[in-house]
């Protein structure tokens, strides 16, 4: 999944970019409030942590101009200030949710966690299709009950076909929401990557039905 940092302080855009690459994210910073709207307007990010305190465009404007453009990617407003009324701010303003500095970022982590759960009502951290399970907590992934190990982009890329199961995905959709905007992509990026997941989860184990599938032409499904 990909998510868009908004962050004015280097130091704290550099610390959760790292952070959420980590956690398997694809990040993507912007360090001032007109760069970060153009990017969010123009990219489709999965989630977007944003300061409300920025240089240029605040985070309060950036946030209506967004849901004035009718952009519904969740958007997590992190500001110093904890008054009742700020917070209130920040949420008409078009913010999913709201944290106050200094946080912690397990549970920014979370707060992360929860909103991309809500656009495609999935209520438990467990992804399922078939025999297959993927848990976004512990990443965990299983087959049949055997576990199966995944690299980081390999986790990522199964979490957002497993979230997008029976829907054809394009290259350039799951380059978008997998891979960050610096990432050095070359053609065959994401073939070679669908092979991994393949040899990992379906020629391993040839008693359980296919799930990934390639529709020439057009792009690649996950299930049966």
């Amino acid at each position: 999944m990909r998510v868009l940092v908004v962050e004015d302080e280097r130091k704290i855009a550099n610390a959760l970019k790292r952070g959420l690459q980590q956690e398997s994210f694809a990040v993507d910073v912007s360090l001032t409030g007109d760069n970060g709207l153009a990017m969010a307007l123009d990219e489709p990010y999965d989630i977007i942590v944003l300061d409300r305190m920025l240089p240029g465009v605040d985070g309060l404007t950036i946030c209506q101009k967004l849901r004035e453009a009718k952009k519904d990617t969740p958007i997590i407003m992190l500001t110093a200030k904890d008054a009742v009324g700020d917070r209130v701010a920040g949420l008409n303003s078009g913010a999913d949710d709201y944290l106050v500095k200094p946080f912690a970022f397990e549970e920014l982590l979370a707060r992360i966690r929860s909103l991309l759960r809500r656009p495609s009502q999935v209520m438990s951290p467990v992804l399922t299709c078939e025999d297959l399970s993927l848990n976004t907590q512990t990443f965990e992934v299983m087959r049949g009950g055997t576990p199966v190990t995944l690299t980081s982009k390999e986790f990522a890329l199964l979490e957002y076909m497993l979230r997008n199961q029976k829907k054809v995905l394009t290259k350039d959709t799951i380059i978008s929401h997998v891979w960050d905007y610096d990432a050095d992509i070359l053609p065959n990026t994401v073939e070679v990557y669908m092979s991994y997941l393949r040899n990992k989860i379906d020629r391993a184990f040839p008693k359980s039905p296919q799930l990934v599938h390639t529709l020439r032409g057009f792009g690649y499904k996950l299930g049966v």
